[in-house]
């Protein structure tokens, strides 16, 4: 296991932040970690990377334990917790540089590596300008780019899509994507639930600081038995199904439930053999915010939409 945990538990005098939690993310994961506002999300991220000190309970990070010996297992992380934190009179290059200073790398390469590591978050045309004139995007950016001074063997990322435009959005889950399947485990914590459903192959939900489910992906968006059809003959469709027809999706498909014994293939053949044109058909999964909001509870810090939206 990249990260495991065993009774993990955080009290802040009378509140327990979090309690009890067994936490598992294997080599190759892109784990996504979710839960509510006030759920104990960040205050766990920060006990793996020894910024916190659990209350009690065992942590093991890279096979080491944790926080005794974070020191050997820090030069392989690549983080960026609670927001990026840059230097705002300085440029974004100035601040990589002291960061990469700080770490294990050499001078020598260090001109190489703060610019590779810019290209790759899409701001490798970076001028002079201070942090602080940046968007609330280009410090994200620049926060990714600081974690990827090294080449992680892990990836612990809070929020790193925020700010971000949905083109930015997409950047980053490419590289995301380039990073877990060049070898480094991604475990990330976002409130966008699209997003985690886009990159992530397991998912962690907390709750009241207890882990109230950890399955992989596909596992969690199971099917529901009924089956969404997609096609231009919309009304020619509704005629020749009838009854079947349960639902409608956002987009426009039509949720139906076939016939005892009639899977898709057989709905396909009898809508095709009524001259219905098909564009799609696909088994209906129970979608992740569904899943997140029938597991957390009420009681977390207020928050406007609905609880599986909530960071």
């Amino acid at each position: 296991m990249v990260i495991e945990t065993r009774g993990l538990t955080k009290r802040f005098g009378s509140r327990t932040a979090v309690d009890d939690v067994d936490l598992h993310v294997a080599r190759g994961d892109r784990y996504g970690f979710l839960g509510p506002n006030g759920s104990g999300k960040t205050t766990l991220v920060r006990m793996l990377l020894g910024l916190v000190y659990a209350t009690r309970g065992e942590i093991r990070v890279l096979g080491h334990e944790v926080p005794r010996h974070v020191h050997q297992v820090l030069p392989a992380i690549g983080a960026m917790v609670e927001g990026p934190a840059a230097y705002g009179h300085l440029s974004g290059r100035a601040n990589l540089d002291l960061l990469d200073a700080s770490g294990p790398g050499r001078r020598a390469g260090r001109r190489h590596r703060v610019g590779e590591a810019l290209e790759r978050v899409g701001l490798g045309g970076i001028d002079r300008r201070p942090v602080r004139t940046y968007s609330l995007g280009m410090r994200q950016r620049l926060g990714l780019a600081g974690a990827l001074l090294t080449t992680p063997e892990l990836l612990v990322l809070d929020e790193p899509t925020n700010g971000l435009d949905p083109h930015g959005i997409r950047e980053i889950r490419e590289l995301l994507v380039e990073l877990n399947e060049a070898g480094t485990t991604v475990f990330l914590s976002s409130h966008l639930l699209a997003e985690i459903e886009a990159l992530c192959t397991r998912v962690g939900v907390v709750d009241h600081g207890r882990l109230v489910l950890e399955e992989p992906l596909d596992a969690v968006r199971r099917a529901t038995g009924r089956i969404v059809v997609t096609t231009p003959d919309v009304e020619r469709a509704l005629t020749v199904l009838g009854r079947a027809v349960v639902d409608r999706t956002d987009d426009g498909g039509l949720v139906v439930v076939p016939a005892d014994g009639d899977g898709p293939r057989g709905l396909a053949r009898h809508l095709v053999a009524h001259d219905v044109r098909l564009d799609a058909l696909e088994p209906e999964r129970v979608s992740l915010e569904d899943v997140v909001v029938d597991l957390t509870g009420p009681g977390n810090d207020s928050a406007t939409g609905p609880r599986g939206s909530r960071r």
